[in-house]
């Protein structure tokens, strides 16, 4: 076959193979924006009434029992949530030949709308993002199973470029960060890697996701903004290695507590819709012993003074503790969005040590402590350039990269996969890499 011929074949290839994907991420991509909207119009609708109607938040035990019943009973085959969508990602099919090749159940989506969304009606402290990136990749696979049905060939690695997609779509247009989230799918499944296998998938379906929410559905997402920037020489380079330092150490002990409160929780009280009710009892109590509901939902209000006004130091305590009791006992939602809460906080409280500006450590908290706890630290150093601006980023992306480094090796995800140790020195059983084909970890809620 002539050279050029054989130019010509690859090429028609490689544009039948981007139409493709181009058409199955653009559809990836409504399907997740949408959720999303949604997703987003619920949890407005259940701020707004349990801030109108408080002793609502007296009824959080019934509420976490009635979830904990739907998901014993119903939703059983999801109760892996994140951790599931990742498990199925890492199904290596060449080593896994009798792993049952199924669909994530479409159940998946409305359960978890419905969770989180009892969730802050009622007063736990959760976030969106577990819930945008479950609903984005459930929703992903049930076009896996259309695919599937159709007389042309889909493989697994296609389904796997689908979920990845998916989980990029849900996480974009939730915090309206496309490019975080393009690369969030890429960069969460395996701590030390990122791979490019599902690059154009990715990037398609979050910028779509992101449209169809803020331009299809007119939902207005929250801006934040750095009212007082420094300028970037060494001594605020270094003082933003130290905030990073400190932002790393708190993503750690949250994750460590809350998968320390999942576990206490589970080995006390073997039927597991009372443990839901039982951790409402104690938010509940909590709530109404400090006479505030500052610490529960989303937070998003002192998120915002946290940019402009200096807020009390305990502040991120407070919140770690509701949000890990929260979500240690059961119930449904994310934890980004108090990581968000938790680390513009902490940065707010260290301006009085630091010299740099109470904004700007916020926005270099908001970024970072998400990136520790979630070992995502490129993602989150694009999250902080597309909501605080490229000035504010730089300081952010030190911060996120330093606080990668301290977070240890066990983040709020259970199933990531580690491919390599972030530092040299870390020699212990715990920070072993794992292998595409180890067995990745039991998925927890």
């Amino acid at each position: 076959m002539p050279l050029q011929l054989h130019a010509l074949i690859q090429r028609l290839s490689l544009i039948r193979h981007t139409l493709r994907w181009l058409l199955l991420s653009t559809l990836v991509g409504l399907l997740a924006g949408s959720a999303s909207a949604i997703l987003l119009l619920s949890l407005d609708w259940a701020t707004d009434t349990r801030e109108a109607h408080r002793w609502l938040i007296g009824l959080l035990p019934l509420a976490g029992l009635a979830v904990g019943l739907i998901y014993h009973y119903l939703g059983r085959s999801v109760e892996g949530g994140h951790n599931l969508i990742l498990d199925e990602i890492h199904t290596d099919i060449s080593t896994d030949p009798h792993v049952p090749r199924t669909t994530i159940p479409a159940r998946m989506t409305p359960l978890i709308l419905l969770g989180t969304t009892i969730t802050h009606l009622f007063g736990g402290s959760a976030g969106r993002e577990g819930t945008a990136i479950q609903t984005g990749a459930a929703l992903a696979d049930q076009i896996t199973r259309l695919l599937r049905r159709l007389p042309f060939r889909f493989s697994e690695h296609d389904r796997r470029a689908l979920l990845m997609a998916g989980i990029s779509a849900g996480f974009g247009s939730v915090f309206d960060t496309p490019l975080a989230g393009a690369v969030f799918g890429l960069e969460v499944l395996t701590i030390g890697n990122v791979g490019y296998d599902a690059i154009f998938p990715c990037f398609i379906a979050a910028f779509v996701g992101d449209y169809t929410t803020a331009h299809l559905w007119h939902i207005h997402h929250t801006q934040y903004t750095v009212t007082q920037l420094s300028p970037l020489n060494p001594t605020t380079m270094l003082s933003a290695v130290a905030a990073g330092i400190a932002f790393g150490l708190t993503a750690l002990l949250f994750a460590r507590c809350t998968h320390a409160i999942s576990h206490l929780f589970r080995r006390a009280i073997p039927y597991p819709p009372l443990r839901p009710f039982t951790g409402g009892i104690l938010v509940a109590l909590a709530v109404f012993a400090i006479g505030t509901t500052k610490y529960i939902g989303l937070g998003i209000p002192t998120i915002v003074a946290a940019f402009s006004q200096h807020l009390p130091r305990y502040d991120f305590a407070a919140k770690f503790a509701f949000t890990s009791l929260t979500l240690g006992a059961g119930f449904k939602g994310g934890e980004v969005t108090p990581l968000f809460f938790i680390g513009a906080t902490l940065g707010n409280a260290l301006s009085s040590i630091l010299p740099l500006s109470a904004s700007l450590l916020a926005a270099m908290g908001f970024a970072a402590v998400f990136s520790g706890a979630a070992n995502t630290p490129i993602a989150a150093s694009l999250m902080a350039i597309e909501l605080f601006g490229p000035e504010a980023g730089a300081f952010a992306a030190i911060a996120c990269v330093t606080s990668y480094l301290f977070s240890g090796h066990h983040g709020i995800y259970r199933s990531q996969r580690l491919s390599a140790r972030k530092h040299p020195t870390s020699r212990s059983r715990d920070s072993k890499p794992q292998s595409p084909e180890s067995p990745a970890p039991t998925p927890t809620h």
